[in-house]
């Protein structure tokens, strides 16, 4: 069963576009790695400095193992670009029928 991993983060001051775009990366090193499905990026509207990343996996098994597969400083540019630490959690998929 699919699972999204959903983080929210704030960027540092004058650093938004840097962290788009190191979100933007780290979802490009993510493709191949098994039980990845995709990832959206997406900006609050209302405080522009807020951006969501939400990771699609196959398994929350897959998407903890997924950090073998990718290099030590994966995160690095992420974490350099926000304030404190992301929000995240797990979300399962429901029906909507």
């Amino acid at each position: 069963m699919a699972i999204a991993r959903h983080y929210r983060m704030d960027a540092a001051e004058g650093k938004g576009e840097e962290l788009a775009s190191a979100l933007a990366a780290l979802a490009s090193a993510l493709n191949g790695v098994p039980g990845f499905e995709g990832a959206d990026l997406l900006r609050d509207v209302d405080h522009p400095s807020r951006l969501i990343f939400i990771e699609k996996w196959s398994s929350i098994e897959a998407h903890k193992q997924s950090a073998s597969s990718l290099p030590k400083d994966a995160f690095a540019n992420v974490m350099a670009s926000i304030v404190g630490k992301p929000d995240a959690c797990y979300l399962c998929y429901l029906p909507l029928a």
